[in-house]
């Protein structure tokens, strides 16, 4: 018998899998990565000329989505979304509520998290190359949302909000999906699971 037949199949599964299956391991698990978002907004360095600051929030929800699978994911940045919208202060520098001109990319947060959830389901993060192609679409999908809602809640041209909410951040993005290129497939190899 070869080893690869007695490895059972992980297609299909995502890294929260792994653990015991609970309605309490999914309730902690959507409540935990929308935690982990909330601590990692705090990490915020301001960008001169952008009321958008560079934070560690798109890397933990794309985290969050990856690992917890769509379904899990999307309620995790729902979760995040509606407790700081509601006043907690956990949004980027400690924002809450509903004016912030970077609620966009909260708002694009949750989609990118039911695709690259959606993906990481099919294998897309047990291969360093695949997760840079996971991170990057998730990255799109964030700015595809919070680039217009950022021009459309200050009154910025589309050209304004691509330089303020856009360009400052892509070498940043892409240090992100470097990290993650090395967390996610290096998390699958030891659980012992590709």
């Amino acid at each position: 018998m070869s080893t690869a037949a007695a490895i059972p199949s992980r297609t299909g599964q995502v890294l929260a899998d792994l653990l015991p299956a609970s309605r309490v391991r999914d309730i902690a698990l959507v409540a935990g990565g929308a935690a982990l978002t909330g601590l990692a907004a705090q990490i915020s360095v301001p960008v001169p000329g952008s009321p958008v600051p560079v934070t560690g929030q798109t890397f933990a929800a794309l985290l969050v989505g990856t690992a917890l699978g769509a379904g899990r994911g999307v309620l995790s940045l729902a979760l995040y979304a509606l407790v700081g919208m509601a006043g907690v202060p956990w949004f980027a520098g400690g924002a809450s509520g509903t004016a912030a001109p970077s609620l966009g990319y909260v708002f694009g947060m949750l989609l990118a998290a039911a695709a690259v959830g959606a993906l990481a389901r099919r294998g897309a993060d047990r291969s360093p190359w695949r997760t840079a192609g996971t991170m990057v679409l998730g990255e799109a999908i964030i700015y595809a949302v919070g680039v217009p809602y950022l021009a459309l809640a200050t009154g910025m041209s589309a050209t304004a909000a691509i330089a303020a909410g856009l360009t400052p951040f892509l070498i940043g993005d892409a240090l992100k999906a470097v990290l993650a290129m090395g967390l996610l497939p290096a998390a699958w190899k030891l659980a012992g699971r590709r």
